[in-house]
């Protein structure tokens, strides 16, 4: 799994070149006393509980938001949006510092933890709700993430086709309180939640070992 990581990273700078990305926002650090510079990134994995440790435990990473992206209704509620009626897939917004951590290097852990095979599922949730997705939010963005799935065609361990879609974000909503840091609120039923939906066990069919 390492190995193919740095296989796949190798390939993505080769094919990307720089990862240079703009500056979206500078947020004050009060303990260094000075301006951190943020970029935001959105990624859908299907239950987004399951999203928000690979990248919080990231240096650079600032913050994850679970949330909502991608449909037409306006604020839409955790109980709408899981019942596949307002065209939103659950998602996670990452704010990081793009001076410590690349964009790049964030895609290259979106993949091993997500199943790209499959449309309109991810693991034991079944709908569009849980469909995967890179969602950019600009034109630097749009480049690197087509060019990750396209490395990925040429070195992934598996056969079936990879069917992640890669679209410009829209709206983003937060989800409500009680699913932020949902993995660090309610570890035990967080790991069988996990463990119940077969996560880890399809991520290693897929990968070789868990992310």
């Amino acid at each position: 799994m390492r190995e193919a990581l740095k296989i796949l990273l190798s390939l993505m700078a080769l094919l990307i070149g720089g990862t240079m990305l703009p500056t979206i926002a500078a947020q004050p650090d009060a303990a260094a006393g000075a301006n951190v510079p943020t970029a935001i990134a959105t990624f859908a994995g299907g239950c987004f509980w399951c999203m928000e440790p690979p990248y919080d435990k990231l240096d650079g990473v600032i913050s994850t938001t679970s949330g909502y992206i991608g449909g037409h209704k306006e604020n839409p509620t955790y109980k709408e949006v899981s019942a596949g009626d307002t065209g939103h897939t659950e998602a996670v917004q990452v704010v990081y510092d793009p001076t410590k951590v690349s964009y790049t290097r964030l895609l290259a852990v979106f993949w091993p933890n997500v199943d790209p095979t499959t449309p309109d599922r991810q693991f034991c949730d079944r709908g569009s709700q849980y469909r995967t997705g890179i969602f950019y939010h600009d034109e630097e963005q749009m480049r690197l993430a087509n060019a990750s799935k396209e490395s990925l065609k040429e070195t992934k361990p598996f056969v079936a086709p990879i069917v992640t879609e890669i679209a410009a974000a829209g709206k983003f909503y937060p989800a409500e309180e009680y699913h932020q840091d949902y993995y660090l609120k309610n570890p035990l039923r967080y790991k069988f939640y996990r463990f119940n939906c077969g996560r880890d066990q399809r991520l290693k069919e897929l990968w070789g070992e868990n992310p």
